[in-house]
């Protein structure tokens, strides 16, 4: 399933051939027409009254109001205690309380696995009493992919291999509900996308790869959209992953990515994950104005301590304000201020890779020449000796700073003897393509 995909793109981690054995082959193909003679009575999720009661729940749950979701959700939980949909709900909000950190703070852990697992085991028995119960095979399929997603973020390769081989062998059952619902379709749309061409972007996936059929990455993607447009529960999932999807390398669709960003921080303004990515893909498309109230908004929350607000954010929201203020207001006081604020926000969040962290102690050493401070251009310069990626333009140019600047005494009041007045170029442009959750490779990432 794309859960594990996912996470083991983001944990860098080789396969162990050992889970390869014992596992058949599984067939997955598109089915969306409603099978005859299935008995839904009782099925939650294709329950309007209950579509209904749960819809602020579902709302709060990705606006980052948890109190009010877990309460309904327990509500839930108390008059259907044999259902798997109540837990899933519960481990879902623990989920999203994780996701603000790039899924890196373990504190939600324990009870996020204790959720999911009380979820599968309810599935379970659900399906032994009808194996045509497809809705038991729903929560299942995403019970084990969210497991295997967060088991492969913590580096627990057999474990997320596993979960993820499950995910996909209960996926293939409910595939025969497509019909009946859009809910059914975003595992097999995450995975027909991801499947189709993850081997080739990283051999070293494939002796896993061969226990999963092959995928299809247009039919996917057309999936995931009908999901992100009619899905109930799994909207804004889908719409999540269409982000990702929309603003990667593969896609490099930022325009797009934008507008599915714009619609989720419309829906949910205090969800911290979405707003920082609309503030990036603002930026990226060159759409100041906007990304300047959004960082504001950020910064503005984070102060306030709500929740989803953190670091990781601010990170964001500092370095484009610093950007604007450097490049757009020529304020340079303003811009060293929020500079200086992202270097600590990276810090902190241990985000000190070639992306926002260099890119801000280069900014700062290009406005301390300027103030014939070459101490501290020195010193910031640096930093982008030590981090930036050698081939980069940066890189090149802090050598040059520091080679010229060798034997001069700091202080000295001596300028650089290149003009910086097209030094703007060699500024990270505003549109540079967002990527992965993990800095890297000289561009800003999600």
């Amino acid at each position: 399933m794309a859960f594990i995909l996912l996470g083991l793109r983001a944990s860098g981690q080789t396969p162990d051939s050992a889970l390869v054995d014992g596992m058949r082959n599984i067939s997955l193909e598109n089915i969306d027409v409603a099978p005859a003679a299935v008995d839904t009575k009782g099925w939650l999720l294709l329950d309007k009254d209950i579509q209904t009661e749960l819809d602020g729940a579902v709302t709060n749950l990705y606006n980052s109001k948890h109190d009010q979701a877990e309460k309904q959700f327990r509500s839930l939980r108390r008059r259907y205690p044999q259902h798997p949909m109540p837990y899933f709900l519960l481990g879902l909000s623990q989920w999203w309380k994780i996701m603000p950190s790039n899924a890196t703070n373990p504190l939600h852990d324990k009870l996020f696995f204790a959720y999911m697992d009380t979820a599968i085991t309810k599935g379970e028995r659900l399906y032994e009493l009808d194996n045509k119960n497809y809705e038991a095979c729903f929560f299942l399929a995403a019970a084990y992919g969210f497991d295997a997603r967060l088991n492969a973020e913590r580096h627990n390769l057999r474990k997320a291999t596993v979960s993820s081989k499950r995910a996909l062998d209960y996926l293939e059952r409910s595939k025969e509900a497509n019909g009946l619902s859009p809910e059914f379709l975003l595992g097999q749309g995450l995975f027909n996308y991801y499947a189709a061409w993850i081997a080739d972007e990283h051999p070293w996936l494939r002796p896993i790869l061969l226990l999963f059929p092959k995928g299809n990455r247009q039919l996917g993607l057309q999936q995931i959209r009908n999901v992100a447009a009619n899905g109930f529960y799994t909207g804004p999932e889908s719409k999540y992953f269409l982000l990702k999807i929309l603003s990667s390398e593969k896609e490099n669709n930022p325009a797009a990515a934008l507008q599915v960003a714009r619609q989720l921080n419309t829906a949910y303004p205090d969800n911290g994950y979405f707003e920082r990515c609309y503030a990036m893909l603002s930026f990226n498309n060159g759409e100041f104005r906007k990304c300047e109230q959004v960082s504001l908004d950020i910064l503005d929350k984070l102060n306030r301590g709500m929740p989803g607000y953190e670091g990781f954010a601010g990170r964001y929201a500092t370095y484009y304000l610093g950007w604007l203020n450097f490049t757009k207001y020529k304020n340079k006081s303003k811009a060293k201020e929020y500079f200086q604020r992202c270097i600590v926000f990276s810090e902190v969040t241990d985000q000190m890779g070639p992306g926002y962290y260099v890119h801000a102690n280069y900014n700062l050493a290009r406005i301390a020449d300027e103030e014939h401070n070459v101490a501290a251009a020195r010193r910031y310069y640096q930093v982008v000796m030590e981090k930036a990626e050698r081939k980069s333009d940066i890189y090149t140019e802090a050598r040059e700073y520091l080679k010229t600047r060798r034997n001069l005494k700091a202080n000295s009041g001596m300028r650089q003897s290149t003009e910086y007045s097209a030094g703007l170029e060699r500024q990270p442009k505003a549109n540079a393509k967002p990527q992965a959750s993990q800095e890297g490779k000289g561009k800003f990432r999600q």
